[in-house]
């Protein structure tokens, strides 16, 4: 990176925070809810085509507004209202800390919607940390929903706030999404930390010990990254 403070591109679920605890399980009830109540689908049929159309698009709604006409919006409203979220949401103290000192413009890239993003910023007193939140809603190319890892939507997004893909850094706890990046010219960190218990998710079952070759560098503490960042520079 020359010299130059990086620029950060963070996940959120399960990087900032435990979501396999506080979130996933929920919205993936969600999620299912709203298919039996909108397509009219028994429950077990519902949960069934949620989990379809995520292994087949990456994310359920993109099949449901595919083949189904479900506007993103209404979907995205309804499935992640979660009462009571804030309650459940934690953060260590120190990977906190670090987050607010580390140096460098800082952005979350997330496939979440914005209003569920801010509230999970806030809960875990980060919001001051972010220049920008760059949620699902800002994932649209040429009209069509492309969501992370969709290497096209990267460069869309990277031109829209004019940053360099040599000086950004993504840190993620998805190696699909850190493999689109790093192809396009990212730096990689792979946050493991949620994911040794996770029950939910894309990395279900993904092997932890290796790194791939599209992962510059594997964490489990988000403090580790004022290091990392450090002999990146040089």
């Amino acid at each position: 990176m020359s010299g130059a403070a990086p620029i950060w591109l963070f996940d959120l679920d399960n990087t900032l925070h435990d979501a396999s605890r506080a979130v996933f399980g929920r919205l993936n009830r969600s999620m299912t809810d709203y298919i039996v109540q909108y397509l009219g689908l028994a429950h077990g049929e519902a949960d069934r085509l949620r989990m379809h159309y995520w292994r087949r698009y990456g994310a359920t709604l993109l099949g449901l507004e595919k083949h189904h006409g479900i506007r993103a919006a209404h979907f995205l409203a309804q499935t992640h209202t979660l009462p009571g979220l804030e309650a459940q949401l934690h953060i260590p103290p120190v990977d906190r800390a670090a987050l607010h000192s580390l140096p460098g413009r800082k952005f979350l890239l997330t496939n979440a919607p914005a209003d569920y993003a801010k509230r999970v910023l806030t809960a875990l007193d980060l919001a001051s940390c972010f220049e920008g939140v760059i949620s699902i809603e800002g994932m649209r190319v040429f009209g069509d929903l492309r969501p992370k890892p969709d290497a096209r939507m990267m460069r869309v997004v990277l031109a829209r706030h004019r940053l360099p893909a040599h000086r950004c850094v993504l840190v993620e706890d998805t190696v699909a999404n850190l493999k689109s990046a790093r192809s396009l010219g990212l730096r990689t960190v792979w946050m493991q930390h949620y994911l040794r218990h996770n029950p939910h998710g894309p990395e279900l079952g993904v092997p932890l010990h290796g790194r791939p070759s599209w992962v510059c560098v594997r964490i489990k503490k988000l403090r580790t990254l004022h290091r990392w960042a450090r002999t990146a520079r040089r």
